[in-house]
């Protein structure tokens, strides 16, 4: 018979103090990415223990197989997975059971694999998993035997299509090996909510779900002790219970932190839970969660609060791919990537439209942005014909409590998504499955509201159902700017209709085209430049929600370009305000100089131009000053001026609390009609009179010489630490040749390996594990990751013609955050 008996006893220690228990860890991690054996194909019978698998491919995970491939106009997947192969895989890991393994618990534990996988350890099917985004385990205890285990690993990524956009194929995320006492903390089991917080105190309270799988009955103290970034304990709490064989329980508790540093997207400060089991005496399982201190709130008229302060979420959608790198992404290219975009202004993510990998969160918590975490482009109306719709009656509620389970702890989610884009909200059933996931994601976590990306909102053939959208916790739109009349009105139709309605841009349109791609148009006599309109509809649609507080945010599609949604020959689409090599767009600057108060000014296009002398060239600037002066070889073109939002008058009639703007545009960027001489373009910017900025762009020569340029010197000898080389194409003075195509070919020396090359071109085809690549535009990149070796590593970037560079790096040996097996 189950027995619990619970006690609880709270202690709170003072900031300063230290903890007392044991340091030695009892709970056991071990990475499992190093050394798997993989082959393309289906052959018979790899699951068994002695199949000769010598012949196959050696190599570490994550890893994924499709960006390794050619990209074909007839790969069966076509433009949804950007023209690459997909298909069967098998992999298989020879390893040695831990010494610690006897008698204890053991969970393989798999952050993602795209898609349709099954594992067996020694022979035994552990299961099957459709969903290439879920993470999870088996407890492969009963299976585990001294000496050597093998785990081999089916994944079936053939039907096509089956997703929007790049998946990429194989164990693309991380896989680890766990050990620990059968009475343990479950899997996913510490759940941490933020209930109350003023900037006097927060209160963190903990449910933890501890299982006794022991053959005879436990009794022990769950201790829960919270510390801050400098390692020093801020509360504490203790609960005894008892607990019976077999059994397992919640247990319930509550600390108390005085004057708490607050987790927000300008101070993402950020604690640790250490969850220990203690019984007779020792330490049998210990868990530590990262603990973001912090409240948010909703509101219908006044939108999103964070810690009692107002904030409109300048979002991006974000795919789940890393560009160059497929869909294995290092967390050091999401670090840059994300780095770049909160520069950016960037302060929300929506995970389109799939879970990310959880150091994907990770990142989000420490780097103080707010996430939209998205669970499924598909229901039970399908897009594609072997999507998520052929499984999710059988599988959506265990796919959807993996996600949250995993998910509810980072400070950074403060939405769920269940949904994009779903077929089923037009029609009458959709809102009953609708409130079927709704019901978990409450149960799961009643502390955050959901959504959906609704792009049918007032679509006339086919409309999503009112009751669809009341039965949102916060009604998404997806472009909310495409219906007919809202191109002008946006929400305020669905404000007057349906005041208490909450109100989100899930999606909305960005400034589409590619990095450096300025035309003229074809013919040399005639000027149809494509660059000069496609920011009028964004800065409406952001006009609009930046003076209206009941839309909570907008995310714009998309933050960085994507593999997929492509049309031959493009391999994916323009979208973002990176491209896929993570180089900035103009588009970054327009939303920089909007979302931050740094001052920007980017002046475009670039000022070769053969062949059109005398023509009159549109040229642009996005910036945040309030006027801008012109100058062409030294010569003013006149100065122009704007201002959002706009002063009003202040202490009476006519009178202002700022000199006055005058502006000479409504738009939120200036433009200038210049008759074409190759030279200097100049712009100096002003604000109340005062200069802030100056910017050129100059006509440059023929291309002479190499720039390289690194993010970082020094790696840490993990084997999965990145630094990204950065190629420009320049002229004998050193200017950016802006149409440089010269092909760049980067060579190696030392502890570290080349894992991606690109360039942000849509059309080049060439393979991004390559060790070469054509600059586009003038520009393009290499990636390099590490080995576990230390010591030193130079690149050189050679190009036919050209003078080269060469930089120095040095790998560093560091404390592996998990042991390897």
């Amino acid at each position: 018979m189950r027995r619990i008996i619970m006690l609880v006893t709270v202690v709170i220690f003072g900031i300063g103090l230290t903890r007392t228990e044991s340091s030695a860890r009892s709970r056991q991690q071990f990475s499992m990415d190093v050394g798997w054996q993989f082959t393309l194909g289906d052959p018979a019978h790899a699951e068994r223990p002695g199949f000769d698998d010598s012949g196959w491919r050696t190599l570490n995970v994550p890893h994924d197989w499709s960006i390794e491939g050619t990209f074909d106009r007839n790969a069966p997947g076509g433009g949804n997975v950007g023209f690459l192969p997909t298909g069967i895989g098998w992999y298989r890991k020879h390893f040695t059971a831990p010494e610690r393994s006897p008698g204890k618990t053991v969970w393989l534990q798999f952050d993602g694999i795209y898609m349709n996988s099954d594992v067996w350890i020694n022979g035994r099917h552990l299961g099957h998993w459709p969903y290439g985004f879920t993470s999870f385990q088996y407890d492969v205890s009963p299976y585990l035997q001294q000496g050597e285990n093998v785990i081999a690993v089916r994944v079936d990524n053939s039907l096509q299509p089956n997703a929007r956009w790049y998946t990429g194929s194989g164990i693309y995320r991380h896989v680890r090996l766990v050990v620990t006492d059968p009475l343990h903390v479950d899997h996913w089991g510490v759940a941490v909510t933020t209930p109350m917080v003023t900037p006097d105190s927060g209160i963190v309270t903990v449910e933890t779900r501890i299982t006794n799988k022991r053959d005879q009955d436990a009794d022990g103290s769950l201790i829960s002790v919270l510390t801050d970034a400098g390692g020093r304990e801020v509360a504490r709490t203790e609960t005894l219970f008892e607990l019976g064989a077999g059994a397992d329980t919640r247990l319930p508790q509550r600390l108390r932190v005085e004057h708490p540093e607050l987790w927000s997207v300008d101070r993402p400060n950020l604690y640790t839970l250490h969850s220990t089991i203690q019984t007779g005496g020792s330490t049998v399982d210990d868990v530590t969660t990262q603990v973001g201190i912090r409240s948010i709130r909703y509101d219908a008229d006044r939108g999103f609060f964070l810690n009692g302060n107002h904030v409109k979420m300048h979002g991006v959608n974000l795919h789940s791919g890393g560009g160059v790198v497929g869909a294995a992404v290092p967390a050091g290219v999401w670090e840059r990537r994300l780095k770049t975009l909160k520069s950016m202004g960037v302060n929300a993510i929506r995970t389109a439209h799939n879970p990310p990998a959880p150091e994907f969160l990770d990142l989000c918590d420490r780097l103080g942005l707010l996430v939209m975490d998205e669970a499924f482009d598909e229901w039970t109306a399908g897009k594609r014909e072997y999507g998520y719709h052929l499984y999710f009656d059988e599988w959506s509620k265990r796919d959807l409590t993996a996600m949250i389970l995993r998910d509810r702890n980072h400070p950074s989610v403060v939405l769920w998504s269940a949904g994009n884009e779903i077929g089923d909200q037009p029609i009458a059933s959709g809102v009953g499955v609708l409130e079927q996931l709704m019901g978990v994601f409450h149960q799961l976590d009643p502390t955050r509201p959901v959504t959906t990306g609704n792009d049918r909102i007032a679509d006339t053939r086919a409309p999503t159902t009112k009751k669809f959208l009341g039965a949102l916790d916060i009604v998404g739109y997806n472009y909310a700017d495409r219906w007919g009349e809202r191109r002008e009105l946006y929400y305020t139709p669905d404000k007057l209709a349906h005041p208490g309605w909450k109100m989100i841009g899930t999606e909305s349109s960005n400034i589409y085209g590619m990095r450096g791609s300025y035309s003229l148009g074809p013919a040399p006599d005639t000027l149809r430049p494509n660059y000069n309109f496609n920011m009028i509809r964004v800065e409406q649609l952001w006009k609009f929600v930046a003076t209206h507080d009941y839309v909570i945010g907008d995310f714009m599609w998309t933050g960085i370009d994507y593999l997929g949604e492509a049309w031959w020959p493009a391999k994916n689409a323009s979208s973002g305000s990176l491209d896929l090599a993570g180089f900035k767009k103009a588009s970054y600057y327009f939303y920089r100089s909007q979302w931050t108060d740094a001052p920007v000014l980017h002046l475009f296009p670039h000022w070769n131009w053969p062949g059109r002398e005398g023509q009159v060239i549109p040229v642009l600037a996005y910036t945040n000053c309030e006027a801008v002066e012109l100058y062409l070889n030294g010569k003013s073109l006149g100065e122009k001026r704007l201002e959002f939002p706009r002063q009003g008058t202040a202490g009476g009639w006519n009178s202002y609390a700022r000199p006055r703007v005058h502006p000479t545009t409504a738009n939120l960027h200036l433009e200038w009609d210049v008759p074409y001489e190759p030279g200097v373009l100049k712009t100096v910017g002003k604000k109340e009179g005062k200069i802030m900025l100056t910017r050129e762009v100059c006509t440059a020569g023929p291309p002479a010489a190499l720039r390289l340029s690194v993010d970082k010197s020094e790696l840490a000898a993990d084997g999965e630490d990145v630094a990204h080389l950065t190629v420009e194409v320049i002229d004998k003075d050193g200017y950016p040749v802006p149409d440089a195509g010269n092909l760049v070919r980067f060579d190696l020396r030392g502890a570290g390996h080349l894992i991606g090359v690109g360039n942000g071109d849509p059309m080049d085809h060439s393979s991004p594990k390559s060790n070469q690549r054509k600059a586009f535009h003038g520009r393009c990149l290499a990636i390099i990751q590490s080995t576990r070796t230390p010591g030193a590593l130079d690149v050189r970037a050679s190009a036919e013609g050209l003078q080269g560079a060469e930089v120095h790096l040095t790998a560093r040996r560091t404390a592996e955050a998990l042991p390897v097996l």
